[in-house]
């Protein structure tokens, strides 16, 4: 019995050879192609068992073999294998039929098994679409990788999902992914913090109300089920849902059906929904917090976001985007990293994992002098140099004492009020998104003010 014929089309010569020797070695036929053309051209006379190809060849998308023999009627699997390992990438791959996606680098025994799964015959051919949008959910590690690729595969179903994580791993952008590669992604995409909302009114919220259901409802207001209605669902900290509202909510996502709050009109939600938290849903339903038949109808598929800290490898990556980013919003000079800054901020503590770190760079790109960030200014622990505390006057009457008695400062005074009005500055434009406008009014500053106050503070900062 001849052996399963495997086609390798990759324009590297030297992964080509690998690929080959380890498939050969798996006990294999293989046959390799280095351009896209060449492996066209073949499909005319021969017919492989199935194909793993590179997605970006020097000629085309690797994915337009899978056109052609759907034009000739036939199911041949394909495997595609790529260095670019964002989600549009991923879940186009997937659209167009790859029935795996290889994120380069990998082991050859993981493409090994993925062909030998792939071989195992699967009803059913996806339809390509147009391209995605791209997506601000990025990173280049491992765990991100294996993030996008779970998002490729399952963005394109119905399925329920549960998105786990710290908070600040960004569980709301995997969300919206998900919607924007969907089929559902020209409809509404309709976000609920449920721990934002009081319990009384949470409800209503969720499933809309009559007109004179509960005192102050004076007409009929839609919930975020029909807001959504062919789109998604979104509800985040669901983890803090009410238990009464935790059984309503099984019983939509269980029937399909329910009703406004004071209403009989019997309502079909065609929404889906995903769920997100940062707490641990089986242990709350141990603690008989949680109902164990919802978390079951909302684990279908889980996405686990890794923390800042097991992704250190994409910390580089994430600073440089928000810092372009803060400078395009708040429309200020660009500035860059230095490497010494970038070295530093691999190495912090972010607890507030990605959320924290694009704040920093949010105000990194108002404070900090000069068009090059350096590893000083970046603070401690990525926190600017604030006074802790209720009451802070005995902290700096410390530090004055000490100051004085040391006879080393000969304009204590002024420092003390540039470290003052720095800290001032840069607490209130962080908390305002470095809006100088609302950050001035918050200190009670007139805006004019404020510019004269940060001209100077970068100055100082400048000669030190």
């Amino acid at each position: 019995m001849s052996a399963t014929l495997i086609w390798i089309v990759e324009d590297d010569r030297a992964l080509r050879t690998v690929l080959t020797r380890a498939l050969e070695q798996a006990g294999f036929a293989v046959r390799a192609f280095g351009d896209l053309g060449s492996a066209r051209a073949a499909l005319a006379t021969t017919l492989p068992s199935l194909i793993l190809t590179d997605l970006r060849l020097p000629d085309g998308d690797g994915s337009v073999l899978l056109e052609d023999l759907g034009a000739r009627g036939v199911n041949v699997p394909l495997l595609v294998m790529s260095a670019y390992t964002d989600i549009a990438s991923t879940a186009a791959a997937y659209r167009a039929g790859a029935v795996d996606y290889l994120a380069k680098p990998f082991d050859l025994d993981v493409a090994v098994a993925s062909i030998r799964r792939a071989l195992v015959p699967a009803p059913g051919e996806a339809t390509p679409e147009a391209a995605p949008p791209a997506h601000p959910l990025l990173g280049q590690s491992a765990a991100m990788r294996e993030v996008f690729r779970l998002i490729g595969r399952i963005a394109a179903s119905d399925l329920t999902v549960l998105i786990t994580g710290a908070t600040g791993t960004g569980k709301e952008l995997v969300a919206r992914a998900l919607h924007e590669e969907s089929a559902r992604r020209l409809r509404p995409f309709v976000a609920l913090n449920t721990a934002a909302i009081p319990a009384e009114l949470l409800e209503s919220e969720l499933f809309g109300h009559e007109a004179g259901a509960f005192t102050g409802a004076l007409r009929r207001n839609a919930g975020r089920f029909e807001q959504a209605a062919g789109g998604t669902l979104f509800l985040d900290e669901i983890g803090d849902m009410p238990l009464a509202l935790q059984t309503r909510l099984l019983r939509v996502l269980a029937g399909g059906e329910y009703y406004r709050v004071g209403g009989r009109e019997l309502l079909r939600s065609d929404v889906r929904v995903l769920a997100a938290t940062h707490q641990d849903l089986a242990a709350r339903v141990a603690a008989g917090s949680f109902r164990a038949d919802l978390l079951h109808r909302l684990d279908v598929v889980r996405i686990d976001l890794p923390a800042l800290a097991q992704r250190r490898e994409d910390v580089a990556l994430l600073a440089r985007h928000f810092l372009a980013g803060a400078a395009r919003e708040l429309k200020l000079p660009a500035k860059r990293f230095s490497a010494a800054a970038l070295r530093a901020l691999t190495q912090m503590e972010f607890s507030g994992n990605v959320r924290q770190l694009e704040n920093l760079c949010r105000r990194l790109a108002v404070i900090a002098p000069g068009r090059e960030i350096q590893a000083q200014d970046l603070g401690t622990g990525g926190a600017p140099p604030v006074l802790t505390g209720g009451d802070w006057t005995p902290a700096l009457a410390a530090w004055a004492r000490a100051a004085l008695a040391s006879g080393g400062e000969a304009h204590l005074h002024a420092q003390a009020r540039a470290t003052l009005d720095r800290t001032l500055l840069e607490v209130a434009l962080e908390l305002h998104q470095g809006h100088r406008q609302n950050a001035a009014a918050a200190l009670g500053l007139g805006r004019n003010t404020l510019t004269r106050k940060l001209g100077a503070s970068r100055r100082r900062q400048t000669k030190t």
